[in-house]
């Protein structure tokens, strides 16, 4: 597969290109032509010249046409995302159906207006007056986008952005570029106007750090590390950050739990995605009365979760982003055997192949219990009561998503209370969520500010008021 960036619908033309390799066995599955700093600045120009202003109804119809064609072509995206990424065509498949529904809701909130009206004689001080509110597309926005969920992430950007009229220069990961040029394509083919979308990989010089310092990009809205996402915060100057960043989150199982849903809940937030998504489950927090109970469940459950060739339909678990990413894993567990866990399943490597790991006995201080393991780790941690529990799930200096497994509103409401994370979950994996609700964390996790489709609406317009004599 041979593809291309694209500054404003055009191919770039370049000798430099990179090779994008399968996690799995190495095989080149595409080549890509970079782009380069002159790239950049000719993608800001157009985008800042601009054409034709689009109408709500464009943009619905744009957006919308690029669900159907997304549904024609499924396959090829699902075949794309686990060829480059190395995840089971399975969740491949799963993604391509959730990027269909950001597509749909994108497409139904760009017909709406969520302007306000004020009447000013409300007071002494008032006049006969009416405030009125709407929303403006900002001038132009940067967004930069991580490998994991190569589809389902890069049109959490676009999509809100092009349902506002906010023209967009896309930096995908270089790990997993080829969805994200699948999809600039397929929106031109939409009918999306060329000046609306460019689409650059290349040195991060030369195209990630001029966009995000450029003073004519209204906002950048970036997910990925902390690290890198702290270094962006620090030298975007005077603009909009949006930051979606890593997650710690636990998934925390009262004594009064249902041990089948909490088993169920466990392996699907540990092991989907091969673990790579920052609202996985990264710790399982259960209490200490029902610890034994629940891993004998626990380890039935995990065997299901076979693990190998990404293409098999029968896989449940490929590969982590590369064979880098999953020696870290496995030293991330060593590491925690050395301070006293055990490993009751999995833990083998083979090159970027990770089994479904189960460890138990885990120190309170492990790395892998306070900093995130982005793969397919369980790692189980034992609680005496709802204070201990609360403790230790705020004690890391992330603050995602969390999930509840209880029948017991008063646990249920406490943990609402006093977690310190963007969402909880009751009876649910932390991750849940539909694709047009608020998502976002605090702490390490972001700033704040909430994605899902109608919050980065939001983030990619600013307010206007008028007033009028009445």
């Amino acid at each position: 597969m041979t593809m291309t960036c694209y500054v404003a619908g055009t191919p770039v033309q370049n000798d430099a290109v990179l090779e994008v390799k399968s996690p799995y066995d190495n095989r080149v599955v595409g080549t890509v032509t970079l782009a380069t700093a002159s790239h950049v600045e000719q993608a800001i120009a157009a985008a800042l010249k601009g054409g034709k202003k689009l109408t709500r109804y464009d943009r619905f119809s744009i957006l919308d046409k690029a669900r159907h064609l997304l549904l024609e072509r499924k396959e090829r995206f699902a075949q794309t995302i686990s060829a480059e990424s190395g995840l089971a065509i399975r969740e491949a498949n799963y993604e391509t159906g959730r990027a269909h529904d950001v597509l749909l809701f994108a497409a139904m909130e760009s017909l709406k207006d969520d302007g306000q009206i004020f009447s000013c004689d409300i007071s002494p001080q008032g006049k006969a007056r009416k405030i009125f509110t709407l929303r403006e597309p900002l001038a132009l926005a940067a967004c930069i986008t991580p490998f994991n969920h190569p589809l389902n992430q890069v049109v959490h950007k676009l999509a809100p952005a092009l349902a506002v009229g906010t023209p967009v220069i896309l930096k995908p990961s270089e790990k997993t570029p080829l969805t994200a040029i699948l999809l600039t394509e397929l929106l031109y083919e939409a009918g999306l106007p060329h000046y609306m979308l460019s689409t650059l990989l290349g040195p991060t010089n030369e195209i990630a750090e001029p966009l995000v310092k450029d003073p004519r990009i209204d906002i950048v809205s970036f997910t990925g590390s902390v690290a890198v996402g702290k270094r962006i915060a620090a030298s975007a100057g005077y603009k909009k950050v949006i930051l979606e960043l890593g997650g710690n989150d636990p998934l925390i199982i009262m004594e009064d739990a249902d041990l089948d849903t909490a088993v169920h809940l466990a392996a699907e937030g540990s092991f989907r995605n091969s673990g790579q998504r920052c609202t996985a489950v990264k710790r399982i927090l259960v209490h200490e009365k029902i610890k034994d109970a629940f891993l004998e469940k626990f380890l039935q459950k995990t065997k299901e979760y076979t693990c190998g060739d990404p293409a098999d339909p029968e896989t449940r678990v490929g590969t982590v982003i590369d064979e880098a990413a999953a020696i870290y894993l496995e030293n991330v567990v060593n590491k925690a055997v050395q301070q006293g866990a055990k490993v009751l399943y999995g833990g083998k490597r083979t090159g970027a192949l990770l089994e479904p790991t189960v460890i138990t006995d885990v120190p309170r201080d492990a790395d892998m219990v306070m900093h995130e393991s982005f793969g397919p780790l369980a790692p189980v941690l034992t609680f005496k009561d709802i204070d201990d529990a609360i403790a230790l799930s705020n004690s890391t200096a992330y603050g995602l998503s969390s999930g509840i497994v209880t029948h017991n509103m008063d646990y249920a409401l406490r943990f609402i209370k006093e977690l310190k994370v963007g969402t909880v979950n009751i009876n649910e994996v932390p991750g849940y969520r539909i694709e047009s609700s608020p998502f976002g964390g605090i702490k390490d996790s972001g700033l704040g500010i909430k994605e899902g489709v109608i919050e980065a609406m939001k983030c990619f317009t600013y307010v206007k008021t008028f007033s009028l004599p009445w």
